[in-house]
């Protein structure tokens, strides 16, 4: 039996130091985020904010941080060049209550996560 508890346990970090690129979940961290996950160049998370509003929002941050190259707001997409990085912001309507928001950054070819996660968490914390 302990053997058993010991391979659960275990489990999830063989298959996270397999893969070379697994996400970390970070619960709590942000307001109407509850959990959001940090891969190598984004940071994704759902929140219960209306998808307007977040798209409202992702657009005026955009404009105020750098220059919009494309937006699509029924795709809900927006890219970004913010000298020297360019930053790609994907809205997804998962369910009618529940909008899901990815904010990738990357400068010089190079993950940029620190502007992705300051760019996310205000986009959750000035959306209404």
């Amino acid at each position: 039996m302990k053997k058993l508890v010991y391979f659960l346990l275990i489990t999830p970090f063989l298959f996270v130091g397999i893969s070379g690129c697994a996400p970390l979940i970070v619960g709590g961290v942000v307001g109407a985020a509850g959990v959001y996950a940090v891969s190598q160049d984004a940071i994704e998370g759902e929140t219960d904010k209306p998808y307007d509003s977040l798209w409202d929002t992702a657009l005026m941050i955009a404009r105020a941080r750098g220059v919009i190259k494309q937006e699509d707001s029924l795709k809900g997409y927006i890219m970004l060049e913010e000298k020297p990085s360019k930053v790609y912001i994907h809205l997804i309507k998962v369910t009618q209550s529940t909008t899901r928001l990815r904010v990738a950054a990357r400068k010089h070819h190079l993950p940029n996560i620190e502007l992705a996660q300051g760019i996310f968490t205000k986009i959750i914390d000035q959306a209404k």
